[in-house]
């Protein structure tokens, strides 16, 4: 699969996929920013993106499209089914009880799913002129692993000698290497960043350069025993904008009317500066971590919004850069646009810091909450208290921003004391937005796999729902993004299984709150100077109002922010120590207040100067 004379009289075609189930209102990411970087670093290529997304979700209505897009397994298991028919079987029951929790599923079965799904791609790649390409390539990422291996295997069938190339996140070292071994439709696969080792690719596959780049693995190479690191960019500052023009020209085809205004994806950088989770493996393509500027990502985001008419701009970062970030915002904050962002944050970027992402049109967060017991969130080193995960709560409710979270359940060596620390914290949540309940699962190269002793580990094995998903010849040879281990798995789901139900009471109290009634956080309070109103809602109870006054007052507010036990007495010396404690023991056993060690944090929002 060498270039030839012929190609270098032509522009070299590159093709480029992203499969479902990438979000339908969004362009990928991952295409526009390597279209970008190589049209203007190579202009003898040609690039192409392909978003096949679009055309499913058409075809399977977009409420259904963004349900099933949301569980890992039906997005898998639609096109395990496909690209191995002897897995239906297996796969028809298991994925059946999932499609139920689709409101949107209607008369959809699992088989009439699967031959809708087989009905859109062979007539999208039915469409396509396969003959002009020179090369494709697939973004592999979450939820897209069997889509993108049935696309490749039919567009092989199609043009046996149109060389496919795979990388993305799920593609990362071995995970890359066992796909080729797996499927020899498959040809290269970057197991890193893409930009450096596709440039590459393409030269040498034009002909223009001999020497294929080290980075990029083959079938030849991984056999001899090489590895692979992976070959990135420097400075994300070389970056051009993101080229997004062929998901709205694919839009444009798909839709009439525009049913919906696209949300641009964006990224500010690449890997994580903090980069010490312990059950994390979302940087394994990255080494490092880089950033761009305020300056740049003001221009990348004024020129998109200009470009395609757009006002809302999702962060792809896993966490927002602590030093750009803030000057960025406040960039955003001086201008006359008003654009919308959602951004991943660590429970540090709180404060004076917030308020400026907010003002700078920051709307929505996933926040890096994961757990509710101090000990879990040493083990899980992320770097911050509970007490501060209630601060960041707090305060994005206060700011009106949307905030999304998990928490990690079934930790492996969880006890039951960090059970029960959950199970009494989260009274103290109640009043703000509920996270998610999310059960640990072993993610393939985060610590815990990789010293899985230190976690009473036994044993690394293959995830019994990825046993359904493949057939059993191939698992051995397979190294997959979600593991699964022995140890004290079932002891774990016992132990964590009132946190579950007491998680679903809390999004439950919330549901039935979403109405014009219900305008004021479940635990608010107003001011009047002398006199402080706390309104305090709490399940099957009729609304409490709590009057502080005098020194009451000054004390509450005083722990408007995290605040030392030792700051308040200096603050209330006529109280004394013993009086001082006693107060606030009060407020906390009536969750009013939080309390971890000798810190304190008052859990009501200030909605006043609202009304």
């Amino acid at each position: 699969m060498v270039g030839n004379t012929d190609q270098l009289s032509r522009p070299f075609h590159l093709g480029l996929i992203a499969m479902p189930w990438a979000l339908f209102n969004r362009p990928s990411v991952q295409l526009g920013a390597l279209k970008g970087y190589l049209m203007r670093e190579m202009p003898e290529v040609r690039v192409t993106g392909l978003h096949p997304y679009l055309g499913l979700a058409k075809a399977i209505g977009l409420d259904l499209y963004q349900e099933i897009s949301k569980d890992v397994w039906l997005c898998e298991g639609m096109y395990a089914g496909l690209l191995f028919p002897q897995q239906r079987a297996e796969l028809v029951g298991f994925l059946s009880k999932r499609l139920k929790h689709c409101k949107a599923a209607g008369v959809f079965s699992i088989e009439s799913l699967w031959q809708r799904v087989d009905e859109h791609l062979r007539h999208w790649l039915a469409l396509q002129d396969w003959g002009q390409f020179d090369l494709i390539g697939f973004s592999v990422c979450f939820n897209q692993l069997l889509a993108s291996l049935y696309a490749a295997q039919q567009i092989k069938a199609l043009r046996p000698r149109l060389p496919i190339v795979f990388g993305g996140s799920s593609c990362v070292a071995e995970m890359g290497s066992s796909l080729l071994e797996s499927f020899p439709w498959l040809d290269y696969v970057v197991p890193g960043e893409g930009e450096l080792p596709l440039a590459n690719l393409c030269q040498v596959l034009s002909g223009r350069h001999a020497i294929l780049s080290p980075q990029t693995m083959t079938r030849k190479t991984f056999t001899n025993g090489q590895s692979f690191t992976g070959d990135q960019l420097k400075t994300l500052g070389v970056l051009p904008t993101p080229d997004y023009d062929d998901y709205f020209s694919d839009l444009r085809r798909e839709f009439s009317g525009e049913p919906f205004i696209p949300e641009l994806p964006v990224e500010f950088s690449r890997g994580c500066w903090w980069g010490k989770c312990t059950f994390c493996n979302l940087n394994l393509q990255w080494h490092g971590y880089r950033g761009k500027t305020a300056v740049q990502m003001e221009r990348e985001v004024l020129d998109l919004s200009a470009w395609h008419g757009c006002l809302d701009f999702s962060f792809t970062d896993n966490v927002l850069p602590g030093k750009e970030a803030p000057a960025f915002f406040a960039r955003m904050a001086s201008g006359e646009k008003d654009f919308r962002f959602f951004a991943e944050i660590r429970v540090n970027q709180r404060g004076e810091t917030l308020k400026g992402y907010r003002q700078g049109g920051l709307l929505a967060v996933q926040a890096g909450i994961e757990a509710l017991s101090q000990g879990l969130l040493e083990r899980m080193r992320k770097g911050a208290t509970v007490m501060e995960n209630l601060s960041l709560m707090k305060e994005s409710l206060a700011l009106g921003i949307r905030l999304d979270g998990n928490l990690i359940t079934c930790f492996p060596q969880s006890t039951e004391a960090e059970v029960q620390e959950t199970l009494v914290n989260l009274d103290f949540v109640l009043p703000f937005t509920p996270l998610t309940a999310a059960t640990f699962f072993l993610g393939y190269g985060c610590e815990v796999a990789c010293k899985p002793d230190a976690y009473g580990i036994r044993a690394i094995v293959q995830h019994p729902h990825n046993r359904k998903l493949f057939p059993p010849q191939i698992m051995p040879d397979l190294t997959l993004l979600i593991n699964d281990y022995r140890g004290d798995r079932a002891r774990q789901r016992r132990l964590w299984q009132p946190v579950v139900k007491k998680i679903r009471a809390w999004q439950w109290f919330h549901e039935a709150r979403r109405s014009p009634a219900h305008l004021l956080p479940p635990l608010s309070y107003r001011d009047a100077g002398n006199l402080l109103i706390i309104r305090q809602e709490l399940p099957g109870q009729a609304t409490l109002h709590h009057r502080l006054r005098g020194a009451s007052r000054s004390i509450y507010l005083a722990c408007e922010t995290i605040v030392e036990f030792s700051e308040l007495t200096l603050l209330f010396p006529k109280l004394g120590a013993v009086g001082l404690a006693t107060f606030l023991d009060e407020l906390t056993a009536k969750r009013l207040l939080f309390a971890q060690g000798t810190r304190y944090l008052a859990l009501a929002v200030h909605t006043g100067k609202r009304l």
